[in-house]
């Protein structure tokens, strides 16, 4: 099974990686060349143009950004739909919008390409490590069709229902997600301010209701003044606005999700957006005048 992989961020590179590991021939390509080229040293083959991959391969993979960066170099005149072969699948990986998911199966069906939307959860070093958790949304047939590919890289598929939505429960995840890590920047924040013993502040938390696995996993990372973008806080703003589009699109009232967009958008817009999503407390901190940090 020959297969293309476009994007080798965090999550794309580890895919890949494994992809290798078990012996699939990979052509790659990325906006950045270096990641073009750390892919040829783990294994895969420099494909040139998204176009070229698509019209050499049996699965043309995607994990980008946005929903918008698939559309682009999907759709269109020269788009990887119209290179691609018919009855070829187009994988979609990226963490897009509802609305995407539905645009993206009319126009694989139209082109007579088999579309599978598979966004992910965890980290870059589960991707590094071959355990992400892969969310399938559609039949059940290509699913087994692509569980070997999965299996290069997952510890956990999971069939969610029909296509569209995978997608969906990936948003509710991220947004409650991310909610939770506005939710205790703002009291770490606060907590800084007022003087308390930061180290007692996530212990006490952690050992009571408020715990959580982002915390667990990033809590005192964030305290330790680590902001590595394993999560981009400009991706948790993206996937934020999707949910809380979607969100109002279905007739919800999104109040709360508005509100947690409004904090990413501040810290980005304060210069976060290239740091980890746990710089959202630097909004508040900014604003305090105060660091929240555990004793050196």
């Amino acid at each position: 099974m020959r297969i293309g992989f476009v994007g080798l961020g965090g999550m794309g590179r580890g895919l890949v990686k494994n992809l290798c590991a078990k012996g699939y021939a990979v052509a790659v390509t990325d906006l950045d060349a270096s990641r073009v080229a750390d892919a040829v040293e783990l294994g895969a083959t420099d494909g040139g143009s998204a176009s070229k991959i698509a019209a050499n391969c049996d699965v043309f993979a995607v994990c980008v950004t946005t929903a918008e960066a698939v559309r682009s170099l999907a759709l269109g005149k020269d788009g990887a739909l119209s290179a691609m072969r018919k009855g070829a699948i187009f994988l979609d990986h990226t963490t897009v919008s509802a609305e995407h998911v539905d645009i993206m199966r009319k126009a694989c069906e139209e082109a007579g390409i088999r579309y599978a939307e598979a966004p992910m959860t965890r980290t870059p070093a589960h991707a590094d490590r071959g355990e992400v958790n892969v969310l399938f949304g559609g039949e059940e047939a290509l699913l087994e069709d692509l569980r070997p590919v999965f299996a290069a890289y997952a510890e956990n598929v999971f069939h969610v229902g029909p296509a569209g939505h995978a997608i969906r429960l990936k948003l509710i995840h991220n947004y409650i997600a991310f909610a939770n890590v506005a939710s205790w920047c703002e009291g770490f924040a606060l907590a800084a301010k007022e003087g308390l013993d930061m180290t007692k502040v996530i212990g006490i938390i952690s050992a009571a209701g408020g715990k959580s696995g982002m915390m667990d996993l990033y809590g005192e990372l964030t305290l330790r003044r680590d902001f590595t973008p394993h999560m981009s806080l400009a991706n948790a703003q993206k996937d934020v606005r999707y949910y809380a589009e979607w969100l109002e699109k279905a007739g919800l009232p999104g109040f709360m999700a508005r509100s947690v967009h409004n904090t990413y958008a501040l810290a980005s817009l304060m210069g976060h957006a290239d740091e980890g999503c746990t710089a959202v407390i630097k909004a508040y901190e900014e604003l305090t005048g105060v660091e929240a940090e555990l004793p050196r």
